[in-house]
């Protein structure tokens, strides 16, 4: 008796009927591989659409969703950081127009000096801000006070342990040569329009990104605002961590939490310090209109104040 197999004719026969099959081509090529390829392929899809839905938040989305985050990259943004974004006519909103007061430069050059001065490192943060104190040219000094008055208040105002550094995370130091983090900017209203915008027409102040500018506008420096009730220092100095706070990071306006406390830092008291306020000028704001704190000038308030 003869054996019938004959693997030389079994292999040839293999080969035809594979040879006309796609699917057991690519299993011969690649092996237990053909089969990870697709599972692959179908768990990247499904990652991606979870991160579509919300899966993959970055820095600016958690900025946005909780005001008490920095975004530790609001230097990149393009855009003016603090600005109203509601549509209201100003006289809707008796607590944001300007008091009466002294004079104040409507026009500038849109060109900025530098106020001579450095000094040592304040704070215990670890992440150091450098900063420089300008005025815009043009502005009369004599209606500020002078430039080596405004930079020692900054100066001051910084260096206060209510102030930012209050917090153990920042710290600044003053430079006037090369580029710094901040340059803390007393600027004309014409060009604080420019770079900060005039859809409201109310005189405010804001952070602009591309050249790392807080903008003091002078008629809030000069003037101050209703809400403190002619306080013009203690004004200036909630202007200035106002402004420096969105210089930081703190991108986003907080509204009055309880009834009669002290207002957040990052509440926008130029304009009041009651919700029914605020929230017209910011819509996307959720919290209660009825509250109404009291004006405070510092991001760190020692109790009792």
């Amino acid at each position: 008796m003869r054996a019938r197999w004959d693997p030389t004719v079994d292999d040839e026969d293999s080969t035809n009927e594979t040879s006309s099959n796609p699917f057991a081509r690519f299993v011969r090529a690649f092996g237990w591989r053909a089969y990870a390829i697709p599972v692959l392929a179908v768990l990247t899809v499904l990652l991606l659409v979870a991160t579509v839905r919300g899966g993959g938040g970055t820095t600016a989305d958690s900025a946005d969703a909780d005001p008490d985050m920095r975004n530790a990259k609001v230097s990149e943004e393009t855009h003016a950081i603090g600005v109203p974004t509601g549509d209201i006519a100003a006289d809707a909103l008796p607590a944001g127009a300007l008091p009466d007061g002294g004079k104040f430069t409507t026009k500038g050059t849109t060109e900025f000096r530098v106020v001579s001065g450095s000094g040592d490192r304040f704070g215990t943060g670890k992440q150091v801000y450098t900063y420089s104190v300008e005025v815009e040219k043009g502005i009369d000094a004599s209606q500020f006070g002078g430039d080596k008055s405004l930079a020692k208040f900054v100066d001051t105002t910084l260096n206060n342990p209510r102030s930012w550094i209050g917090g153990g995370e920042v710290s600044f130091k003053r430079v006037d040569k090369g580029v710094p983090d901040l340059r803390i900017s007393l600027t004309s209203t014409d060009t604080t329009h420019e770079l900060c915008g005039n859809q409201i027409k109310l005189e405010t102040s804001c952070f602009y990104p591309p050249d790392h500018r807080v903008v003091l506008n002078e008629a809030r420096w000069v003037r101050g605002a209703r809400p403190f009730d002619g306080d013009d220092v203690a004004y200036r100095q909630y202007l200035v961590n106002h402004e420096v706070g969105h210089g930081i990071g703190y991108e986003k306006h907080k509204p009055c939490p309880k009834d009669g406390d002290l207002a957040p830092i990052m509440m926008q008291q130029t304009f009041g310090t009651a919700n029914k306020d605020i929230m017209a000028l910011d819509p996307d704001m959720k919290a209660d209109r009825s509250l109404v704190c009291r004006p405070n000038p510092w991001p760190y308030p020692t109790e009792g104040e």
